[in-house]
């Protein structure tokens, strides 16, 4: 059964840093391309980065050059390192596959940065 679990969220102030965990179950690790999501309130989820399952990475402009994926392949983790946060990058992120899947979508991790 599939499952993924984030955590690191938290309270910080602009320019400082959080590291983002997303636990998965073997089969999901294994078998998907994994990705960070995010939706900031009042706007739609979008996407952050993504991982592929032969380790190749991509980030969207609006976090290139601070935020980077990386994954541990012993424990199958996915993790965002985030550098130089902004209020703009507060919201609830969230891990899935890329695609997402529907049933994989969970409570998220909420990540807010004060001015």
């Amino acid at each position: 059964q599939g499952r993924l679990v984030e955590s690191g969220g938290g309270l910080v102030q602009a320019g400082e840093s959080l590291r983002l965990s997303c636990k998965a179950s073997r089969i999901i690790f294994v078998h998907n391309d994994m990705s960070w999501y995010r939706q900031a309130p009042g706007k739609q989820r979008e996407l952050v980065a993504v991982i592929t399952r032969n380790g190749r990475t991509s980030h969207e402009d609006f976090v290139r050059g601070r935020f980077t994926i990386s994954r541990d392949v012993d424990n199958y983790t996915v993790y965002l390192q985030m550098d130089s946060l902004k209020p703009e990058d507060t919201g609830v992120y969230y891990c899935n596959t890329k695609p997402p899947r529907r049933d994989l979508w969970g409570q998220g991790t909420q990540v807010t940065v004060s001015s």
